[in-house]
């Protein structure tokens, strides 16, 4: 995610960003980009954020999700995931994904 903000910092600046706890401190170091933070996601930031989905709050979601790892908080990413299908939001779950979301201007 420090990657990807890094590199469309520019884009990403001109919007209100939303991170859950410990990923949005990270951005915020390694970018100086503004992040308004969350809980963390084991601690329920996933489901504030699908809650501001929900609220129409939210144009798009980046959330990078290892394929290869177990989250513990998985039902919260689930749900996130769900919230973004059901208001049609814009989900990027990798990089590649997030990259054309940013290349498209759509929010």
């Amino acid at each position: 995610m420090i990657d990807f903000a890094t590199q469309h910092k520019a884009v990403l600046a001109k919007y209100h960003l939303v991170g859950t706890g410990t990923t949005g401190r990270l951005v915020a170091e390694n970018t100086g980009l503004e992040v308004e933070r969350m809980l963390s996601g084991p601690l329920g930031g996933d489901a504030e954020i699908a809650a501001q989905v929900a609220e129409g709050k939210i144009a798009a979601v980046f959330f990078f999700i290892d394929p290869l790892d177990k989250h513990p908080h998985d039902p919260d990413i689930n749900t996130l995931l769900r919230i973004c299908n059901v208001y049609n939001v814009p989900l990027a779950t990798n990089m590649a994904t997030a990259a054309f979301i940013i290349s498209e201007q759509r929010l």
